[in-house]
C-alpha cells in the first residue's frame, strides 16, 4: 500500500531537491573560476599589451578562451559521467549557460568581422550578467545575483569609459560575477559535503 503525500511531505521533498541542486551546482564552482580567471587574464593582459605597444596584435591573447572551451568540455564530460542523478535545476542551468555560450560565440564572430570591438565589450558585460543573475535566482545564491547586477551596471558605465579602460571593466565584472561567487560556492560545497 502506497503512502499518501501530505502537503508537508511535498514541501520537504521540494526543499530537499532544491538543496540537492544547490549542492550539485556548488561543485561546479570550477567552471566559474575557470572562466573568471581566463577572462580576467585576457582582459588585463590585453590592456597591458595595448598600453605597452610591444605586441602587434595584442588581441591574440583571447585565444586562451578557446583553450578554456576545451578544458570545459573535458570537465563537463568527466563530471556528467560521475553524476548519478540530474535534477531539473541542473538541466535548466545547463541550458541557460549553453544558450549564453552560443550567443557569445555568434556575437564575437559577427562583431569580429566588423572589427567593432569597442561595441562588443559593453555588450559582453551586459551578457555576462544575464546567466549569472538567473543562475543566482535559480539556486537562490545571492553572490551570483549581485555579480549579475554588477555586470549590468558596468555595461552602463562602459558607455562613458574610454575604450581601452573597458578591458579593465571586463576584468572587474568577472571578479564580481564569477571569481568571488566561484570561491564562495566552493566554500559552501565543502561545508555541505565535508563539514
Amino acid at each position: 500500500m502506497e503512502k499518501e503525500f501530505s502537503a508537508n511531505d511535498s514541501i520537504a521533498l521540494i526543499e530537499e531537491m532544491i538543496n540537492k541542486a544547490k549542492s550539485n551546482f556548488s561543485d561546479d564552482s570550477f567552471l566559474y573560476l575557470l572562466w573568471g580567471w581566463v577572462i580576467f587574464i585576457c582582459s588585463v593582459g590585453h590592456f597591458l599589451l595595448l598600453k605597452s605597444g610591444l605586441v602587434k596584435n595584442p588581441e591574440y591573447i583571447w585565444v586562451l578562451t578557446w583553450i578554456a572551451v576545451l578544458v570545459q568540455i573535458f570537465y563537463i564530460f568527466k563530471v556528467e559521467k560521475k553524476k548519478r542523478v540530474k535534477t531539473y535545476t541542473d538541466e535548466i542551468i545547463g541550458y541557460l549557460w549553453m544558450t549564453f555560450g552560443f550567443t557569445m560565440f555568434f556575437i564575437t564572430i559577427i562583431l569580429g568581422y566588423t572589427s567593432n570591438w569597442v561595441t562588443l565589450y559593453p555588450l559582453l558585460l551586459f551578457l555576462y550578467g544575464t546567466p549569472t543573475f538567473l543562475s543566482g535566482v535559480i539556486i537562490k545564491f545571492m553572490p551570483l545575483k549581485i555579480g549579475g547586477i554588477s555586470c549590468w551596471i558596468l555595461a552602463f558605465v562602459a558607455k562613458f569609459t574610454p575604450n581601452i579602460y573597458i578591458l579593465l571593466l571586463l576584468a572587474l565584472a568577472v571578479i564580481a560575477a564569477w571569481i568571488i561567487p566561484g570561491y564562495l560556492l566552493k566554500i559552501k560545497f565543502k561545508k555541505q559535503n565535508h563539514g
